[in-house]
């Protein structure tokens, strides 16, 4: 299994593939198959689309490139049971975050459908009801633990989400869907019990969670995030000013960026350069996040060329979606 390029390629850059042996099957399958094979993501339209992003639509490229048919759920009737604002106020940042994802580099291919436009549908809310009855009241609660807006006294709403999520892989004839870690628990809940409704369980593929630049949770509302169309003085201020501990690599999060969106950039190609003067050991170039880490937490490279540098690459990554938002 480990020698198939395609999947060598799809895991350089993820958490967890559940399962890898499934996913072999249906990459050996593309030139084979009858029908279209499709993966997604769902997005809820909330606040800018940042760098956290990339990892899930770098995996995305990745498969459009392979010959998937990609799907981009604006999960506006979600984020409505989220508690993210007035509907009008969502479907406005979904038309939004829809040009920023389109600028990533997706095809003209991809297709973006609101989830309003077909939740509302007899069959649909009949599928999400059958759910319901074979779901426990704890599993779909469980399922919201690292997505819910609200942690106590939380609504009936937030019970139906993961129930509609599961019921959005079936109804889209999802084979893959993709999304953070965070939707790892909503994921399982399909795998589990869409098969016993007759729909077939989706392969799962989940990328990592950025933190933020304060080295917290990144978030919208505490804005300690790089946005994807973020201009080139506000990032380099950001960035400059970044959470970066001397020879720490757990929960830095400016070495998360060079892991997770640096270099595994399609925009980037080959090796990383951290320019520094001579007098500090001149430009040291790496192929491979893990030994710029190392030399990291070795000291031989200092935070300040580390985040001098970031901004360099960082801008290189996010240019080209500049030009297309513009």
């Amino acid at each position: 299994m480990k020698d198939s390029e395609p999947l060598k390629i799809l895991e350089m850059n993820v958490e967890e593939i559940i399962t890898e042996a499934e996913l072999e099957d249906v990459l050996a399958s593309l030139s084979k198959s009858e029908r279209e094979l499709r993966a997604y993501v769902g997005f809820e339209p909330s606040g800018s689309v940042h760098i956290g992003h990339l990892p899930i639509l770098n995996t995305l490229r990745e498969l459009q490139r392979l010959g998937f048919q990609v799907i981009v759920l604006l999960a506006d009737m979600h984020a409505y049971l989220n508690e993210k604002g007035s509907f009008e106020q969502i479907r406005e940042t979904a038309d939004y975050n829809k040009r920023c994802f389109a600028a990533s580099g997706l095809s003209e291919e991809t297709e973006f459908i609101y989830g309003s436009s077909y939740q509302m549908d007899e069959e649909y809310m009949m599928n999400v009801l059958r759910l319901a009855t074979i779901t426990t009241e704890k599993r779909a609660r469980r399922s919201m633990d690292e997505v819910s807006r609200s942690t106590e006294d939380r609504k009936v709403s937030q019970a139906i989400y993961p129930l509609m999520q599961a019921v959005d892989i079936a109804y889209l004839n999802i084979d893959i869907a993709v999304g953070g870690i965070d939707q790892r628990k909503i994921h399982m809940l399909a795998r589990d019990n869409l098969p016993k409704l007759g729909f077939k369980a989706p392969i799962c593929i989940h990328t990592p969670l950025l933190i933020g630049l304060d080295g917290d949770k990144m978030s919208s509302s505490l804005r300690n995030y790089i946005a994807v169309d973020e201009p080139e003085e506000s990032l380099e201020q950001k960035l400059m000013s970044a959470f970066c501990p001397p020879k720490i690599a757990e929960g830095n999060p400016v070495l998360q960026i060079y892991k997770h969106v640096i270099f595994p950039s399609p925009e980037l190609s080959g090796e990383v350069t951290i320019e520094r003067s001579a007098k500090y050991g001149g430009n040291v170039s790496y192929e491979r996040y893990e030994r710029l880490e190392l030399d990291y937490v070795q000291g031989k490279v200092h935070p300040s060329d580390l985040k001098t540098n970031a901004v360099r690459s960082l801008n290189e990554v996010l240019e080209p979606i500049r030009k297309r938002l513009r």
